[in-house]
């Protein structure tokens, strides 16, 4: 069996490039922000918030749920999320570290 694509890149890059994915869609931009203004756990609010089916936003939170900056709970049709604030740090510090390394270049 061969190598897979990602088999060619670091833990961290394969991280990063993780990270980067669940930042990708503006929905789950959306949904950040949203809890970030909100400082708090919401529920079914997101729907009205952000116009898009249950069933979408639900997606949505679950891919940002994996890689761990949003926390909650799900107990039947009712939820809470928030954002996860150590994993929140880690992300923040990861992007950090990647932009900060830049110093410039004396190229084109």
């Amino acid at each position: 069996m061969g190598i897979t694509k990602t088999d060619l890149f670091t833990s961290e890059q394969n991280e990063i490039a993780q990270m980067a994915k669940a930042f990708g869609h503006p929905a789950r931009v959306a949904i950040i922000q949203h809890l970030i203004k909100s400082r708090q756990c919401i529920n079914g609010d997101l729907v009205l918030e952000l116009g898009l089916a249950q069933a979408t936003i639900s997606q949505h939170l679950k891919e940002l749920k994996n890689i761990g900056i949003l926390k909650g709970t799900v107990e039947g049709s009712s939820m809470c999320y928030c954002i996860n604030e150590e994993e929140w740090e880690r992300v923040t510090s990861t992007f950090q570290n990647v932009f900060k390394s830049y110093q410039g270049a004396d190229c084109c």
